[in-house]
């Protein structure tokens, strides 16, 4: 029988205790049982005893990174036989390392949760942002929680989206009430036929149609891109994107979406363009999930921008 691990990370008082006791633990899939609880730094909330023996929840504070290793997960299992293990991680160790761990035989990562505080995201995306992303790049969910009024939620997503597009990102305001999104979040007139992309706001409409394919249906979208047509791709197609820069110089990456010419065409790569396109969402091949199709429109030549790097965050 499978023993589900689910691992919450994310820096001190960012929330992690408070996610595992008041959404993890209330998930229909928590099985009633002997509960294996690895905290890995205390931060101002904490597990009372009688939390911990209502919820079945062994609870050991784990210091150092070393100490988790096979022998200790194995030791584990032998005494607790837990129905589930929650690691509450230090968002200062290497996540991969975890992820990599040599668990008992029949313990499978079912869950990687990451909490982040609005009140701060901004100084860790300046200042630590390599350490913020080898967190966020491997989490399925994200929660951005104490976010004020004056939260840019905008910059934060596309800062976060664009480095993990398949993760759920969830917005909590400072009294833990969810922030639905909303079309005013984004910085362009989604409610226009024709949307006209300004150069830095590449980005924002990458995620966004990635995440709202349905916002952009048979709507005209005019951006600046750079031309390039991977090997093997069909000559009536092309891809119109942007390099972006991710998290730092190593990870800049060209990002966009297939386009149908119409006709077979020579492009010459890299070249600048200024694009109007149709969006669709469907296959553009046989055999190949749905998503972002463009239609091309019109095509003219464009000045290289002075900025060729679009900078997310």
């Amino acid at each position: 029988m499978t023993t589900p691990v689910y691992i919450c990370t994310g820096f001190l008082d960012s929330g992690k205790t408070t996610f595992i006791k008041d959404t993890l633990m209330k998930q229909e899939w928590i099985e009633e049982g002997p509960t294996l609880l690895l905290q890995c730094e205390e931060g101002e909330e904490e597990y009372s005893e009688k939390y911990l023996d209502e919820n079945g929840l062994f609870l050991f504070n784990i210091e150092e990174r070393e100490k988790l290793n096979k022998t200790f997960f194995e030791n584990c299992e032998k005494i607790y036989h837990p129905v589930q293990v929650i690691i509450e991680y230090n968002g200062t160790w290497d996540l991969q390392e975890i992820l990599d761990e040599d668990f008992p035989r029949n313990w499978e990562i079912q869950g990687v949760y990451s909490t982040v505080s609005g009140e701060t995201l901004d100084m860790y995306l300046k200042n630590m942002r390599n350490m913020l992303m080898n967190q966020l790049t491997e989490s399925e969910l994200i929660i951005i929680n104490r976010c004020g009024e004056n939260t840019d939620r905008s910059a934060f997503r596309r800062s976060l989206k664009i480095q993990n597009p398949q993760a759920q990102l969830i917005f909590e305001g400072v009294d833990g009430n969810i922030i639905p999104q909303t079309e005013e979040d984004l910085p362009y007139d989604l409610k226009a036929d024709h949307i006209f992309i300004d150069d830095v706001d590449f980005g924002t409409w990458y995620v966004d149609a990635y995440e709202h394919p349905e916002r952009y249906e048979h709507k005209k979208i005019t951006f600046l891109a750079q031309l390039f047509r991977p090997k093997g791709m069909p000559a009536n197609m092309l891809i119109p994107g942007r390099q972006i820069m991710t998290c730092c110089a190593d990870d800049i990456r060209f990002y966009g979406y297939p386009c149908n010419l119409g006709r077979a065409a020579q492009i010459t790569q890299r070249s600048w363009k200024k694009v109007t396109v149709k969006f669709e969402y469907e296959a553009y091949r046989p055999m190949v999930p749905k998503q972002p199709v463009l239609y091309m429109l019109e095509m003219e030549s464009a000045e290289k921008p002075e900025e060729e790097v679009v900078y997310l965050g």
